[in-house]
């Protein structure tokens, strides 16, 4: 609405003449400028300016749209506002009906916890036909740590859906529809992207799933070039996410962090972990996402798995539709099970911190052991 031409928007014929003549062609090149300025520049009185800038502005104003018109809006376009069910009915609760479409979506937790158990049963879900809930198309999944296990997929797929999979031929056409690839470094994965994008728009992909961003991040050299590719690499994902309207779902992974970190400048937490190396015992840490401040904001919905006091948790730490809330979990053959429906709301530090239960090894920004 910015690059609205001035001359189509209905003003009086001198005015719109005398903006045409001293180059002021678009609604921008009126708005950027006071109302003293163009007194000046075209010449004319202030009333005239006042009622011109007055009706260029509502011309090109969004109107205000009430919550209930919104809400209809999405319900009648729940196809382009969708979501992927995850089959965990208090999570899908939380979200609304599940992953959302045309968002990022990101899985924190520490190695083992169950992130790319998650990965394989959406990915099932995402190629399912509609009649048994799934999207009915293929899924393209970013396996970055070599952690993608065709048997386990098809394990849960028969422990699932089991009307399907033993139906002869299905397993493999279920698995066929999940397109893997496997860069080495955020540079491959940087040259991948155009494919990715093609393959989105040519071959009905429904899911895309990056395992993990945070692997090949931090296999980049560190500092602000890192941050500065990774901001370029959250940009063109968020993009694509929106511009296909297909769930995007990424993995992170974690790190220690000392706990007053947070107030200190860059420099004064290079020289904290500089010290943890020599005296680790003197510091508090815990558990984060790794990736950044940054990146954190650019997610859409961030699901923490951790291990507290002998039991697992799904943590729905950051959500536009749901408060912060935990649910009790367990790992079966069929994939990651809830113990209850019932989120308990979370508050405080417990949104953000990673408890992970047995984990003695801390690590640094870069990856180094510090215990």
């Amino acid at each position: 609405m910015a690059n609205k031409l001035i001359n189509e928007m209905g003003l009086p014929k001198r005015m719109a003449n005398i903006f045409a003549a001293r180059n002021i062609i678009t609604a921008k090149d009126a708005l950027s400028l006071t109302e003293f300025e163009l007194m000046e520049l075209l010449d004319v009185g202030l009333a005239e300016v006042t009622s011109a800038v007055a009706h260029i502005s509502e011309v090109v104003c969004p109107p205000c749209q009430t919550a209930l018109y919104l809400m209809e809006h999405r319900a009648q376009h729940e196809n382009l506002a969708g979501h992927l069910p995850t089959r965990l009915k208090g999570l899908d609760d939380a979200l609304c009906g599940g992953i959302p479409f045309g968002a990022l979506t990101e899985l924190v937790g520490p190695a083992g916890i169950g992130k790319t158990q998650f990965c394989l049963k959406l990915s099932l879900l995402a190629s399912l036909p509609p009649s048994y809930g799934g999207l009915d198309g293929r899924v393209i999944y970013i396996d970055a740590e070599s952690k993608f296990s065709s048997k386990r997929l098809i394990e849960i797929g028969i422990k699932s859906f089991p009307e399907i999979f033993h139906k002869k031929g299905m397993a493999q056409e279920m698995a066929g529809r999940i397109l893997i690839l496997r860069p080495t470094s955020l540079s491959e994965f940087t040259e991948s992207l155009h494919q990715i994008k093609l393959l989105i728009l040519q071959q009905q992909v429904k899911l895309l799933i990056i395992d993990s961003m945070a692997a090949l991040a931090l296999g980049e050299e560190s500092g602000a070039s890192r941050q500065q590719a990774l901001g370029w690499h959250v940009s063109f994902i968020k993009s694509l996410a929106e511009f296909s309207r297909i769930p995007v779902v990424v993995t992170n992974q974690v790190r220690s962090q000392i706990v007053d970190e947070a107030c200190l400048y860059p420099f004064q937490v290079a020289q904290c972990h500089a010290g943890k190396k020599h005296n680790s015992a003197g510091y508090d840490s815990h558990l984060v996402a790794a990736l950044g401040i940054s990146w954190a904001h650019a997610v859409t919905v961030r699901l923490v798995l951790e291990a507290k006091s002998g039991q697992r948790f799904i943590k729905l730490s950051k959500s536009p539709v749901s408060p912060p809330l935990a649910f009790r979990f367990k790992i079966t053959s069929s994939g990651i099970v809830l113990l209850d429906n019932i989120g308990m709301e979370l508050k405080g530090s417990d949104i953000n911190t990673i408890h992970f239960q047995g984990q003695n090894t801390l690590f640094s920004f870069e990856g180094e052991k510090l215990q």
